[in-house]
């Protein structure tokens, strides 16, 4: 066997958006509780059974939906590697690449993190900010100021990623007034005055 990269039947894919689309606007429409098979399935022109080749559930779906989240925000953020040292200018490209994903994705995110009713999708991307931020402080070799400052890292990590995802909720609640290289900007500035 050969080390080719095994690729995804196209049909495969589309058919997993249809149900990932389906599935988003049920959630716009209603509770998550009254979302069944049957209406992702038929607002997804298919039928149950493929719903069902795909998914053993909903909740699995969900989850599945959520590792695809992730993924695509690891894709969008082209992180460079671990070992090198960050500079400023990598912390803002990615911040700008973060919040650019979200405005290209905002009907998904403005459904999944701003509604409330999946909080799968919050902890996950809470979870990665998690990392981000944990990343960053390692990376701009921020644990001696911390520890010059009295602030303890795992602190410092809770306020900044959840000061992030709660910015980032607000932002799509809000319609996304602002473009994200200004929000990108403000939260620079934040960070400078503390």
């Amino acid at each position: 066997m050969d080390n080719r990269t095994i690729r995804t039947d196209p049909r495969v894919i589309r058919t997993r958006q249809l149900l990932k689309d389906a599935f988003i606007e049920l959630l716009q429409e209603m509770d998550i509780e009254k979302i069944s098979v049957n209406r992702i399935a038929e607002r997804a022109t298919i039928n149950r059974v493929t719903f069902y080749l795909h998914y053993k559930d909903i909740p699995d779906m969900m989850e599945k939906i959520a590792d695809d989240m992730i993924e695509d925000i690891h894709r969008s953020l082209n992180m460079t590697s671990e070992s090198q040292p960050m500079t400023e200018e990598d912390d803002w490209t990615m911040l700008v690449n973060l919040l650019e994903h979200f405005a290209e994705n905002a009907k998904f995110y403005k459904v999944v993190l701003a509604s409330r009713r999946t909080p799968i999708f919050t902890e996950r991307l809470l979870n990665l900010l998690t990392e981000l931020i944990t990343l960053r402080i390692e990376r701009m070799g921020g644990d001696a100021a911390l520890t010059t400052n009295g602030v303890q890292k795992d602190i410092a990590i809770w306020y900044g990623s959840s000061a992030l995802i709660g910015t980032i909720v607000a932002w799509l609640r809000k319609d996304m007034p602002y473009t994200p290289v200004f929000l990108a900007k403000q939260f620079t500035l934040m960070r400078s005055l503390s």
